[in-house]
């Protein structure tokens, strides 16, 4: 992949960590100049302000954006905070109208991001034109699909290049309104090297209460940046309103942050604290992982329990033994090593369903 100019060569004044905020969507001329207003007392002016114009929604009869109308708010934006303004585009049309009404980035949304021929002519109609674009990751895990996204519209010469990581559909995960699965940002950032991704916590999380928690994890992974959906009035807002908060809660979340460093080691003898910190996030992942992996070990015990059959079932556990000591050892790990991670993972397992047995028989306990 051939390079791209970062954050910092957009020519928008930007450096080190790309926070992003304002409210999900442009509602009103009171409302923005409201959250405008509330960021400057605040102190908390972000790098660029966000506003959605255009809202898809999977049903009608939702609130689905205010339309060209918002984009003529966005000059109160200017006035008041003197900041680059970015909207969401999900069609020529949109592109065309944003480029009308001098709108400084550009992002495509997930549901988007999905669809090559839609962003196809998204990159169409920029061809020609110099203005940095951010590509959400498509709504299912697709790295692929991510990386093409990006890949179309540097054919077109967008050369201002940014991704932003919002979390994935998963209907299991109850935990979060979009799943992290925290690896595909990373195996991004490692596909395209220098390619920087912006975390989008607000729709990771759902809810405000788990924004803090997500943000740092995302910069303990390396990431590069902040999208955060801010409102002056939250519970009232006309989408999402769950996940936004207020300028002030803004900035209390980013004074907890505890920022890490993006750029290379200037100085050699970092290199092994670098390396340290490599093997942190993965760990971290790895954990992610096993947590995944052993939520599926409860929905296949909570199967077993229904289906009245046993815990140990030799023949399921003798295929995976084999299979994933061979591929294992294919990728240099020792054959002692797999067994034994194995066996581990797998006595943690049975006892997991074994558990859910005895609680579901008194007899048992």
């Amino acid at each position: 992949m051939e390079n791209h100019l970062q954050t910092k060569d957009w020519g928008l004044g930007l450096n080190g960590h790309v926070i992003i905020a304002g409210p999900c969507s442009a509602e009103t001329p009171e409302q923005i100049e409201k959250v405008c207003l509330d960021m400057k007392n605040e102190n908390m002016v972000p790098h660029i302000f966000r506003a959605g114009i255009w809202k898809p929604r999977t049903r009608p009869g939702s609130f689905e954006g205010i339309g060209e109308d918002g984009l003529k708010w966005m000059e109160i934006v200017r006035n008041h905070l003197n900041i680059p303004i970015t909207t969401e585009v999900g069609n020529a049309a949109h592109v065309e109208l944003a480029l009308k009404h001098k709108v400084d980035v550009l992002w495509i949304g997930a549901r988007t991001t999905v669809n090559p021929f839609a962003v196809q002519e998204i990159a169409d109609a920029l061809k020609g034109v110099d203005i940095p674009v951010m590509v959400k990751n498509p709504m299912n895990p697709d790295l692929q699909l991510w990386l093409g996204a990006l890949e179309r519209l540097q054919a077109v010469g967008i050369n201002k290049l940014a991704a932003i990581h919002r979390g994935f559909s998963d209907s299991y995960d109850k935990r979060f309104r979009n799943k992290p699965n925290w690896s595909m940002p990373i195996h991004l950032k490692r596909e395209w090297k220098g390619m920087e991704v912006i975390n989008d916590p607000s729709h990771i999380v759902g809810n405000r209460a788990g924004i803090l928690e997500t943000a740092q994890r995302a910069i303990n992974f390396g990431l590069d940046g902040l999208m955060i959906e801010t409102h002056h009035d939250p519970d009232n807002a006309w989408s999402d309103a769950k996940q936004q908060v207020t300028p002030a809660g803004l900035k209390q979340i980013l004074s907890q942050i505890d920022f890490k460093q993006t750029g290379g080691v200037e100085n050699p003898g970092e290199r092994l604290n670098d390396l340290r910190t490599a093997i942190d996030h993965l760990d971290d992942q790895l954990l992610d992982i096993l947590q995944e992996r052993f939520s599926l070990i409860d929905q296949i015990g909570a199967y077993k329990k229904e289906q009245n059959l046993t815990v140990f079932q030799s023949d399921r556990w003798k295929f995976v033994m084999e299979s994933r000591t061979e591929k294992g050892v294919k990728k240099n790990l020792s054959e002692k090593f797999m067994k034994e991670l194995l066996y581990c993972i797998h006595e943690e397992s049975v006892k997991r369903q074994e558990k859910q047995l005895r609680e579901a028989d008194p007899v048992k306990k």
